[in-house]
């Protein structure tokens, strides 16, 4: 499903480039945002200059590239405040550690950074750096500032980097960029749609200080609220504990145990159009779960377990269900196990995958079973697969 959507022709992008050696993608990207006839105004940052020439973004982009603060190209001499004030988005690709901590900071020393302070515009960055800078914990903590300001992060990915070492910190592919600012910037394919979404894992008390939960981390949930809201959507997020922050503009709803989600979900299904069962929920929880710390004994314990009620069958089986999307995460036939999920709680789209290369993960692969049959999503960061199904979920209902 990569390189379905693009950037429609009358579309206007700042593409601003920071220091590194992803800044050779950024050529490629502008090609494309060109090639399909949107206006493209590239901002460089002096280290970015050192990676790739001006003059190769102004050939490619058919536009003066600026780098200079105090460039006289702009007759008042505020290029910080004029160069957004027309753009439908300002894109930082590459965007390095260095300018991700500018910018979730305020920090506003250079033309670029102003410019980002200054916007009027949405604001996406597609970070680049390596692997061990992108899991430091000061990174990590302006990559959650920047999604609490409302700055869509497109990535990283996964894989070798320039330096030969492995893991996350690439910067994502022109293509896969280009569609994620595509799906941003048409927004309204969900316009006026209410969706309510479940996302992370669900915990059942075994006593106060013990319970049983699974790996889910959440982030594919809150990646597909993001992407709904992104899409134009009214979202409700009812969600298990996680650490992640809420996305803008969700109303994020609180819960434990799978009973308090069911609890949660069916007050409000008359409220929404669209449901999608993302959170991994436990089918099972403790009968006498005890309200102080079971004590060690000498011997063995047994504990009694009941089932948890069917979230997603429940919401299925309503008189007048909303449109009702699963997802399944297996360890194994993965295939088999989807589509009799499908068939048994008779929804019309289930997302599978495999639980040991998702939990935990930044990346996702999911295919999509419906009555059209199976449609492939690539392995992508998690926003990205977001907003492909998304796009799918809409063009199910007819909306694109």
């Amino acid at each position: 499903m990569t390189g379905t959507s693009n950037v429609r022709s009358n579309r206007r992008v700042l593409l601003g480039l920071t220091g590194g050696v992803a800044a050779y993608k950024a050529a490629e990207l502008a090609r494309r945002f060109v090639k399909g006839g949107a206006d493209v105004r590239v901002v460089m940052t002096r280290a970015a200059c050192g990676f790739i020439t001006p003059a190769t973004m102004q050939a490619l982009t058919g536009q003066p590239v600026f780098t200079d603060m105090w460039d006289t190209r702009i007759a008042d001499g505020m290029a910080h405040i004029e160069l957004s004030r027309d753009r439908d988005l300002i894109l930082i690709a590459p965007a390095s550690a260095d300018f991700l901590a500018k910018l979730a900071t305020g920090l506003a020393d250079d033309l670029l950074s102003t410019l980002c302070l200054a916007r009027s515009c949405p604001l996406a960055v597609a970070p680049a750096m390596n692997v061990e800078m992108w899991n430091q914990a000061a990174t990590q903590r302006n990559i959650a500032q920047l999604r609490a300001d409302g700055i869509s992060i497109f990535g990283p990915g996964d894989g070798e980097q320039a330096c030969g070492e492995m893991g996350l910190g690439r910067m994502l592919e022109p293509a896969e960029i280009h569609d994620a600012v595509a799906a941003l910037l048409t927004p309204g394919t969900l316009s006026g749609k209410r969706v309510l979404i479940t996302a992370g894992p669900t915990y059942e008390p075994i006593d106060t200080v013990r319970g049983i939960t699974n790996q889910s981390s959440g982030r594919m949930g809150y990646a597909v609220a993001q992407a709904a809201v992104d899409a134009g959507a009214s979202v409700t997020l009812v969600t298990g504990r996680t650490s992640l922050p809420t996305p803008a503009g969700v109303v994020r709803v609180d819960v434990v145990t799978a009973r308090e989600m069911h609890t949660a979900v069916m007050a409000r299904t008359n409220e929404c159009d669209i449901f999608i069962a993302v959170a991994a929920v436990a089918d099972y929880h403790v009968v006498d779960a005890r309200n102080h710390k079971i004590k060690r004994g000498d011997g063995g314990m047994t504990v009694e377990l009941a089932p948890n009620p069917d979230i997603l069958a429940d919401v299925a089986s309503l008189e007048r269900p909303p449109f009702c999307v699963g997802f399944a995460a297996e360890t194994e036939n993965m295939r088999a196990y989807a589509q009799e999920k499908r068939r048994k709680k008779r929804v019309p789209l289930i997302a599978a995958n495999l639980a040991q290369e998702a939990f935990g993960r930044e990346d996702n692969a999911l295919t999509l079973f419906d009555d059209a049959g199976e449609h492939e999503i690539a392995r992508a960061p998690k926003i990205v697969v977001a907003r492909r199904l998304v796009e799918h979920i809409a063009s199910m209902l007819g909306l694109r």
